[in-house]
This record gives C-alpha cells, structure tokens and sequence, in this order.
C-alpha cells in the first residue's frame, strides 16, 4: 500500500528535464539542476514491512525530521550555511548552500510513529515501515435504485 508520487511522474519531463512533480519542495536554488536527483529512494517490500533506504548525502542526523500524520511519512531535509569555517580569501566558485527539502509517501492510515524504525549511517537514512491490512470492500457492491 506503500504509495509515492514517482509512479505518476511524467516520462516526457525526465526526457525534457523538468524537475519531477514529487521534489516540487526542493530548493532550487539549493541544488539547481541537479535537484530531481536528490532524495532518491529505493523501496523493498517483505512479508511483514516496506524497508526504504533514502540518499541524503551531506546531511547530517540532527538536520533529518520525519514525521507520519493521516498516513504520510514526510522527511525532510534542511541545512544552513556553515558560517565557522570562512576561508581567506576571495571565494572563485560556491555550489553548496543552505536550504531544505522534503518529499513524502502514502504508507496507510494504521501506521503508527512508534511502529516505523529509522537509522540514518553514512549519508543514507533507512526506514522499516510495517505493512497494515487493507480495509475490505463490502461484498455487496450494488446500489438499489430507488
């Protein structure tokens, strides 16, 4: 039941390079053109729970929030300039920035925050979801006319 926006993402914007609909609260100006690259996501799915390892390199713990409500999982991702570490001199090119990002998936109703399990080890934050049942459709599915 584990459900993301990727699957609804347009081949044609990949192929012209528009940013996928899923990363739209990604800051571009954060990571520019190489934006739809980021959070990139695999999912497994067992028996028992979806396991899904994200890419967030750069990150660190303390810089990740997740957080589960009416069925979403949103993680988010957000850093700020490192201020401490001004180099002398005149800066020739900059490419990191300070910014925050975020992306979320549809993982059902009966999960609870307790039950998801996160670790986050060398710049790829894992999550083990566990799967919850289904809600069955009535066998009755006519509708009288009246």
């Amino acid at each position: 039941m584990l459900m993301s926006g990727l699957f609804g993402e347009d081949l044609f914007d990949e192929f012209w390079g528009f940013p996928s609909r899923e990363l739209a609260n990604v800051d571009r100006q954060l990571y520019g053109k190489h934006s739809r690259d980021l959070m990139k996501t695999d999912v497994h799915e067992n028996e028992t729970d979806y396991e899904m390892d994200m890419d967030l390199p750069g990150f660190k713990k303390d810089q990740i929030k997740i957080d589960l409500e009416n069925g979403y999982l949103t993680i988010r991702a957000s850093k700020e300039h490192d201020n401490e570490k001004k180099k002398h001199g005149k800066v020739i090119r900059q490419e990191r920035y300070a910014g925050a990002m975020q992306r979320s998936f549809y993982v059902g109703e009966g999960v609870k925050t307790e039950d998801v399990k996160a670790k986050f080890e060398d710049g790829v934050l894992r999550l083990c979801i566990p799967k919850t049942e289904l809600k069955a459709l009535p066998s009755n599915t006519t509708i009288a006319i009246e």
